[in-house]
């Protein structure tokens, strides 16, 4: 789709839509519109329903963390309309505390990806039919695609033999996990490589 066509879609959508778009941009033959996270169903819907929009197909949805941000996560959905044959990114700021409407009424495919933002960031939608976690355990701590989640986890998972059952303990490193000497594999080696005579001989 050319730039000229998504500009014509972009004003087309600030201009019908001007309470809920915060902004437009084209980068890289994309279009993305900014809106603000409490219209989501009502825009979400005009995507669906007009004309010339006619975005039938929801591709995916996600979020971005931001943790210095005072809105934190920017929630990121992606549609296609597979009668312009076009695409659109829109994507809204959105609080921790802040919850976002569901739009698996209008997209029967949002439940699972809300479902999965859910679970990795932590965002929580309103009316959804069944909001829990879909990736991580029921029992599991945290959203692990925060940037504050550490890498290692909270908890790690075994089954103990004894008890004959899966069990739940915090981490526990051992030592040598945790000492890191930077070398890379070839240092260390007891061979010479080609070209190290010249380092050995530019150092004489």
């Amino acid at each position: 789709m050319s730039d000229e066509s998504l500009r014509e879609l972009a004003e087309h959508i600030a201009e019908k839509q001007a309470d809920a778009v915060v902004g437009t941009e084209i980068a890289f033959g994309e279009l993305t519109v900014e809106i603000t996270a409490t219209e989501v169903d009502d825009f979400v819907e005009f995507l669906k329903m007009d004309r010339n929009c006619a975005f039938s197909t929801l591709i995916d949805i996600t979020a971005v963390d931001y943790p210095t941000r005072d809105k934190r996560f920017d929630v990121v959905w992606h549609f296609l309309s597979m009668y312009q044959n076009h695409r659109i990114r829109v994507k809204a700021q959105v609080r921790v505390d802040q919850i976002v409407a569901s739009i698996s009424g209008l997209y029967p495919s949002a439940n699972w990806y809300e479902r999965e933002v859910f679970d990795m960031f932590g965002i929580l939608f309103s009316g959804h039919p069944d909001l829990r976690r879909i990736l991580t355990d029921y029992g599991f701590r945290g959203h692990p695609l925060r940037k504050d989640f550490p890498t290692t986890g909270y908890t790690e998972v075994r089954y103990d033999e004894k008890l004959k059952r899966v069990v739940y303990e915090p981490v526990s490193l051992v030592q040598e996990y945790r000492q890191f000497d930077f070398m890379s594999p070839w240092e260390g080696a007891e061979y010479i490589l080609p070209g190290d005579e010249k380092s050995e001989e530019a150092a004489k």
